[in-house]
């Protein structure tokens, strides 16, 4: 695992084993990140977002599972190794301004880490105030 940059929080070698041209697409934040959204591939349910660095989304491309970059603990998580909750890795979209991931995946059990299938679970916010 590549050693984090004291700087971002992100790897410090920044493009891991990401294949250049996708590389080469990516805007990422000032600390090395892209938004990455996952949402349920038959339902069109958004889970959840999360962030990831080349190296998180080298191994979200090349094993099939969801690879995270946790910035709190400022290590890579494999969503589902510790509480069973995994991400199927169904496909992966890059958005029109290339700032941004869609990853489709089949989500077994909870996607939240309250334990909700959703992270968006916690209700909607008033419109027209």
């Amino acid at each position: 695992m590549p050693s984090p940059d004291s700087s971002s929080g992100a790897s410090a070698d920044r493009s891991g084993g990401l294949d250049p041209a996708v590389a080469g697409r990516l805007k990422r934040s000032t600390d090395g990140l892209v938004p990455a959204i996952a949402q349920q591939y038959d339902t069109g349910e958004v889970l959840m977002l999360g962030w990831m660095d080349d190296e998180a989304l080298h191994r979200t491309l090349t094993t099939g599972r969801c690879t995270y970059w946790s910035r709190s603990r400022r290590e890579y998580w494999v969503k589902g190794d510790t509480s069973g909750h995994v991400q199927h890795v169904k496909s992966v979209a890059l958005d029109c301004d290339a700032d941004t991931l869609l990853v489709k995946v089949d989500q077994v059990g909870a996607a939240c880490h309250t334990g909700d299938r959703t992270c968006f679970d916690a209700g909607g916010l008033p419109l027209g105030q």
